[in-house]
Protein backbone atom coordinates (compact mmCIF):
# COMPACT_ATOMS: atom_id res chain seq x y z
CA UNK A 1 0.00 0.00 0.00
CA UNK A 2 1.63 3.59 -1.32
CA UNK A 3 0.90 5.91 2.46
CA UNK A 4 0.02 9.24 1.30
CA UNK A 5 1.07 12.30 3.60
CA UNK A 6 0.42 15.77 3.53
CA UNK A 7 2.42 18.44 4.70
CA UNK A 8 1.72 21.56 6.84
CA UNK A 9 4.02 25.05 7.47
CA UNK A 10 3.28 28.48 8.31
CA UNK A 11 5.55 30.73 6.43
CA UNK A 12 6.34 34.18 6.26
CA UNK A 13 8.06 36.08 3.10
CA UNK A 14 11.26 34.75 2.64
CA UNK A 15 10.06 31.30 3.52
CA UNK A 16 10.88 31.43 6.87
CA UNK A 17 9.32 28.82 9.48
CA UNK A 18 11.28 29.43 12.49
CA UNK A 19 13.86 30.74 14.56
CA UNK A 20 15.99 29.47 17.77
CA UNK A 21 13.78 26.28 17.82
CA UNK A 22 10.28 28.94 18.01
CA UNK A 23 7.95 30.21 15.88
CA UNK A 24 8.41 34.17 15.06
CA UNK A 25 5.04 35.02 14.95
CA UNK A 26 2.36 34.23 17.71
CA UNK A 27 -1.38 34.07 16.08
CA UNK A 28 -3.59 31.89 18.10
CA UNK A 29 -6.14 31.61 15.18
CA UNK A 30 -3.51 30.14 12.54
CA UNK A 31 -2.51 27.34 15.69
CA UNK A 32 -6.13 26.91 16.62
CA UNK A 33 -6.42 25.43 12.15
CA UNK A 34 -3.39 23.72 12.28
CA UNK A 35 -4.82 21.70 15.32
CA UNK A 36 -8.21 21.28 14.18
CA UNK A 37 -7.01 19.94 10.67
CA UNK A 38 -4.14 17.62 11.93
CA UNK A 39 -6.75 16.12 14.27
CA UNK A 40 -9.91 16.15 12.56
CA UNK A 41 -9.57 12.32 10.78
CA UNK A 42 -11.89 12.36 7.25
CA UNK A 43 -15.06 10.98 7.47
CA UNK A 44 -15.41 7.01 7.08
CA UNK A 45 -12.40 7.34 9.67
CA UNK A 46 -14.48 6.74 12.64
CA UNK A 47 -12.11 4.97 15.34
CA UNK A 48 -8.64 6.05 13.72
CA UNK A 49 -6.91 8.98 14.60
CA UNK A 50 -4.66 11.04 12.50
CA UNK A 51 -0.71 10.84 12.65
CA UNK A 52 1.60 13.77 13.38
CA UNK A 53 5.50 12.99 12.13
CA UNK A 54 7.92 15.42 13.30
CA UNK A 55 11.37 15.41 13.28
CA UNK A 56 13.39 15.56 17.13
CA UNK A 57 13.89 19.20 16.80
CA UNK A 58 10.19 20.24 16.08
CA UNK A 59 9.51 17.26 18.73
CA UNK A 60 11.78 19.19 21.41
CA UNK A 61 10.01 22.73 20.51
CA UNK A 62 6.65 21.82 21.67
CA UNK A 63 6.26 22.90 24.83
CA UNK A 64 6.83 19.64 27.56
CA UNK A 65 2.89 20.53 28.83
CA UNK A 66 1.61 19.90 25.04
CA UNK A 67 3.62 16.81 24.45
CA UNK A 68 2.21 14.46 22.75
CA UNK A 69 0.42 16.96 20.70
CA UNK A 70 -3.49 15.51 21.86
CA UNK A 71 -6.20 13.34 19.94
CA UNK A 72 -3.20 12.24 17.68
CA UNK A 73 -1.01 9.98 17.14
CA UNK A 74 3.20 11.03 16.95
CA UNK A 75 6.04 9.94 15.25
CA UNK A 76 9.33 11.44 15.64
CA UNK A 77 11.81 10.93 12.91
CA UNK A 78 15.45 10.83 14.90
CA UNK A 79 18.40 8.43 15.20
CA UNK A 80 19.31 9.36 18.81
CA UNK A 81 16.19 9.40 20.47
CA UNK A 82 14.51 6.81 21.88
CA UNK A 83 10.83 5.31 22.13
CA UNK A 84 9.03 3.48 25.27
CA UNK A 85 9.60 3.31 28.67
CA UNK A 86 12.01 5.66 30.62
CA UNK A 87 13.40 7.17 27.65
CA UNK A 88 13.95 10.33 26.60
CA UNK A 89 10.37 10.38 24.54
CA UNK A 90 7.06 9.97 26.57
CA UNK A 91 4.80 7.68 26.20
CA UNK A 92 2.65 7.63 23.55
CA UNK A 93 5.24 8.98 20.78
CA UNK A 94 6.64 6.25 18.73
CA UNK A 95 10.15 6.78 17.19
CA UNK A 96 11.49 5.74 13.93
CA UNK A 97 15.03 6.14 11.91
CA UNK A 98 14.06 7.46 8.75
CA UNK A 99 10.97 8.86 7.14
CA UNK A 100 10.88 5.64 4.94
CA UNK A 101 10.99 3.18 7.69
CA UNK A 102 8.02 5.03 9.32
CA UNK A 103 5.51 4.89 5.99
CA UNK A 104 6.43 1.86 5.56
CA UNK A 105 5.62 0.65 9.65
CA UNK A 106 2.53 2.60 9.34
CA UNK A 107 0.98 1.68 6.00
CA UNK A 108 0.76 -2.44 7.60
CA UNK A 109 -1.11 -3.42 10.66
CA UNK A 110 -1.19 -3.12 13.18
CA UNK A 111 -0.53 0.72 12.61
CA UNK A 112 -2.69 0.99 9.28
CA UNK A 113 -5.97 -0.07 11.49
CA UNK A 114 -5.42 2.91 13.60
CA UNK A 115 -4.25 5.72 11.08
CA UNK A 116 -6.37 8.07 9.08
CA UNK A 117 -4.08 10.89 7.56
CA UNK A 118 -0.72 11.44 7.99
CA UNK A 119 0.76 14.84 8.41
CA UNK A 120 4.54 15.82 8.51
CA UNK A 121 4.97 19.01 10.67
CA UNK A 122 8.83 19.45 10.52
CA UNK A 123 11.42 20.91 10.55
CA UNK A 124 12.71 21.78 8.06
CA UNK A 125 15.55 18.97 7.22
CA UNK A 126 12.25 16.41 7.31
CA UNK A 127 10.43 19.53 4.85
CA UNK A 128 13.06 19.17 2.31
CA UNK A 129 13.02 15.23 2.20
CA UNK A 130 8.90 15.16 1.95
CA UNK A 131 8.96 17.53 -0.83
CA UNK A 132 11.26 14.88 -3.12
CA UNK A 133 8.58 12.03 -1.71
CA UNK A 134 6.55 10.52 -4.38
CA UNK A 135 3.82 9.73 -1.74
CA UNK A 136 4.02 13.28 -0.81
CA UNK A 137 -0.05 14.64 -1.92
CA UNK A 138 -0.60 18.04 -0.62
CA UNK A 139 0.64 20.82 1.06
CA UNK A 140 -0.81 22.84 3.55
CA UNK A 141 0.87 26.34 3.75
CA UNK A 142 -0.31 29.53 5.76
CA UNK A 143 1.37 32.34 4.06
CA UNK A 144 2.16 34.54 6.53
CA UNK A 145 2.37 37.91 5.11
CA UNK A 146 5.06 39.80 6.67
CA UNK A 147 8.86 39.35 6.95
CA UNK A 148 10.52 37.92 10.10
CA UNK A 149 13.59 36.71 11.38
CA UNK A 150 14.51 33.31 10.76
CA UNK A 151 16.99 30.73 11.31
CA UNK A 152 14.77 27.46 9.44
CA UNK A 153 13.27 27.58 6.14
CA UNK A 154 10.50 25.42 4.00
CA UNK A 155 12.36 25.02 0.93
CA UNK A 156 10.52 26.15 -2.15
CA UNK A 157 7.72 24.91 -3.21
CA UNK A 158 8.69 22.54 -6.11
CA UNK A 159 6.37 23.06 -9.29
CA UNK A 160 4.28 20.14 -9.49
CA UNK A 161 2.33 21.52 -6.92
CA UNK A 162 -0.62 23.60 -7.55
CA UNK A 163 -2.73 25.53 -5.67
CA UNK A 164 -6.68 24.00 -5.29
CA UNK A 165 -9.78 24.72 -3.31
CA UNK A 166 -10.27 22.41 -0.32
CA UNK A 167 -13.74 22.47 1.64
CA UNK A 168 -12.63 23.82 5.33
CA UNK A 169 -10.25 25.94 4.53
CA UNK A 170 -10.30 29.40 5.28
CA UNK A 171 -10.04 31.44 1.92
CA UNK A 172 -9.05 35.18 2.15
CA UNK A 173 -6.39 37.20 4.16
CA UNK A 174 -6.77 36.38 7.49
CA UNK A 175 -5.46 38.61 10.47
CA UNK A 176 -4.49 39.05 14.20
CA UNK A 177 -2.06 40.85 16.05
CA UNK A 178 -1.85 43.45 12.89
CA UNK A 179 -0.19 40.36 11.29
CA UNK A 180 -2.09 39.57 8.10
CA UNK A 181 -1.90 35.65 6.65
CA UNK A 182 -3.45 33.05 4.24
CA UNK A 183 -3.99 29.62 4.07
CA UNK A 184 -3.70 27.73 0.55
CA UNK A 185 -3.28 23.98 -0.22
CA UNK A 186 -1.35 22.84 -3.33
CA UNK A 187 -1.40 19.31 -4.44
CA UNK A 188 1.35 17.22 -6.09
CA UNK A 189 0.16 17.08 -9.88
CA UNK A 190 2.63 14.47 -11.01
CA UNK A 191 5.68 12.35 -10.11
CA UNK A 192 8.64 14.99 -8.40
CA UNK A 193 11.44 15.44 -10.97
CA UNK A 194 14.17 12.68 -10.21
Amino acid sequence: MQLKFNIIAAVCEGNGIGINGQLPWKLKGEMAYFKKITSTPPSGAEGKKNVVIMGRKTWESIPSKFRPLDNRINVVISTTMESGEGSDASKGVMVFRSLGSALSALALPPYSDLCADFWLIGGSSLYAEALRHPNCHRLYITHVLKKFDCDTFLPLIPAQFKAIKVDGVPEGKQEENGIEYEYKVYEATSDPPA
